[in-house]
Parts: C-alpha cells; structure tokens; sequence
C-alpha cells in the first residue's frame, strides 16, 4: 500500500521515499499493479506506468471511497507524555484502530509541554496504510487543555477521562443513549487534569468517562477508549 495527493485526472504521482519504496524496495517494474490512498478517505487501484525510484508514476484503474472507514468521527485530545515514544505508540494504535483527528493538548500537570508534530504525522500515515486505511488521521498543533474544551462543539458526544472521584459514566452506555456519532476524547498527562480543567470540561458539557477499574498510563487510557468506541459503534452498525 502506498501514499499520494499529487494526482491529476487518471494519473498519480508517489514521491521519492514513496517511489524508492516501491522500485527499489519492493521491486515493482512497469505493469505491475499497485494499491495507494490518497489520506482522504479513497483507495485506488492502479498500474504503475513508469518505474522512475525518485518519481514513479501510475495510472488508476479504480477508485474505492470509504475504504476502511469507520462508522462515526473520532478526535482525540491526549497528553504528550514525558516519554515521547509512549505517544507515539499511542498515535500508531489508535490509527490502526481508527481516529480522524490527534490533538496534542497541554495541561497544568503536564510534564512534556512542547511537541513537534513533523514526526507523528509520518508514523500515522505508515500506520494508516499498514491497517489498510484510506484516510490518515490528521495532527494538529499543540493546544492547551483549557483552549481545547473552551472551542469544542457544543453538539458533539465529549468524553474526559480521569482519575478523580466523583460519578463516572461507562463509554458503552454514553454511546447507545446518544445518535450522535462526532466523538471527542479527552485524556489527561501523568498527573492528570487539575481539578479545574477538570470543572472546566464539566461546564461544557464534557461527560467524565470511566474505562474500568484500573488506573491505566496516559497512552494505555487513550487506546483503550479508541478501541471501546471502535468495539461500541462498529457492533452497532453490524446489527
């Protein structure tokens, strides 16, 4: 599976790390049928025309929209942990699982408080084709936590996370009560939220989510309620 947005009417264009990828690496010579994404969503089927390493182009044969989509839009708003490979873990299993959205937000407790995205976009987009998706996730700049709940939709289902006492609702349940399928998850650093990121979120309307009894790590947290929404929802649409 292969990359690309440089395309022009029924002819795509991959480029270098791509088309070194696909020549040199995986041997293809011209003929050769190749599977590529465009990361919007659409898989195309395609005959490679010229096995150039540096700019190797194809001819599409097949537009599949949709493909491995999932049923509903999730973003999800993590903690940067102090170990950066951690986040980066959980970027790769959450695309593989399915998200649209990653946003890096910056809490009072946050120990790691700036984070180069340049990174993580290039391992969603390896994880995006690895798992057979058409789309690749999209990262955004860090945010902080209180601008991140102060700007998310009011008609959204938004769900916190966190370790604080107090009632908590189980993810499943949260998703068969509401139609809603515009999801945003909200998971805190190692130290968690403050209590008044926390109240913060209340007030607009975030609901606080439990993802069972144990006290998981940030990336493990994030993770698990990608693949309680993925579990929840994909069984709804199954029925």
């Amino acid at each position: 599976m292969f990359y690309s947005c440089d395309i022009e009417g029924e002819i795509l264009r991959l480029d270098a790390e791509e088309s070194g990828h696909c020549v040199r690496v995986l041997r293809h010579r011209e003929g050769d049928e190749i599977s590529v994404i465009d990361g919007l969503g659409t898989m195309m089927r395609c005959t490679l025309i010229n096995a150039d390493p540096r700019g190797a182009e194809a001819r599409i044969e097949e537009r599949i929209p949709g493909f491995g989509a999932h049923p509903y839009r999730l973003t999800m708003a993590v903690c940067p942990t102090k170990n950066i490979d951690r986040y980066e873990w959980f970027a790769e299993k959450a695309t593989e699982i399915g998200v649209d959205v990653i946003v890096p937000v910056i809490g009072e407790h946050s120990e790691r408080r700036v984070l180069k995205t340049e990174r993580l976009e290039r391992l969603v987009k390896a994880a995006a084709k690895q798992s057979l998706k058409g789309a690749v996730p999209e990262v955004t700049a860090p945010v902080s936590v209180k601008e991140f709940i102060e700007a998310s939709p009011a008609g959204a289902t938004k769900l916190i996370c966190y370790c604080f006492d107090g009632e908590k609702y189980s993810v499943r349940n949260v998703l068969g009560s509401q139609e809603q399928k515009d999801i945003y998850v909200l998971v805190g650093p190692e130290g968690d939220f403050s209590p008044e990121e926390a109240a913060l979120a209340r007030e607009h309307g975030w609901i606080p989510a439990t993802l069972g009894p144990s006290r998981l790590r940030t990336e493990t947290a994030a993770v698990v309620a990608a693949t309680m929404i993925y579990d929840a929802l994909s069984e709804i649409t199954e029925q």
